[in-house]
């Protein structure tokens, strides 16, 4: 029964950190510009990321699709971590790297959410 909990906090949470997210870069904030603007990714990226992790976070709570979502989430949160580390840095627009320690926890937790939903991969369970 834990596991079930454990399961529903883990996907909250990602989901509540990718959808957080969505006002800054559907509404093209500043931050989310210049972001979008260093990775030479303006509009495009910044607009096409959002519906990814919009997509991402309802899936998430959806039994056929949790797994998928998850291995979504993970993707563009390695994306993330990648672009920081070789492109924008750890700290981004003197926000104290808060961005990176995101992208980390949403990447480490869809990883896990991953495991977690292992067997639900269609092409396994055959």
């Amino acid at each position: 029964m834990k596991a079930i909990y454990i399961n529903r906090a883990l996907k909250i949470i990602v989901a509540v950190i990718l959808l957080q997210t969505l006002f800054f870069k559907f509404t093209a904030r500043p931050e989310s510009v210049y972001i979008f603007t260093k990775l030479g990714a303006e509009p495009f990226g910044r607009i096409s990321s959002g519906i990814i992790e919009l997509i991402a976070s309802v899936l998430l709570f959806v039994d056929k699709t949790r797994f998928y979502a998850a291995f979504t989430a993970m993707g563009t949160m390695f994306v993330a971590i990648l672009s920081h580390l070789f492109i924008l840095g750890i700290e981004v627009n003197d926000d104290n790297g808060t961005l990176f320690t995101l992208a980390l926890v949403t990447f480490s937790f869809s990883l896990i959410l991953m495991y977690r939903y292992k067997n639900d991969i269609n092409f396994l369970r055959k």
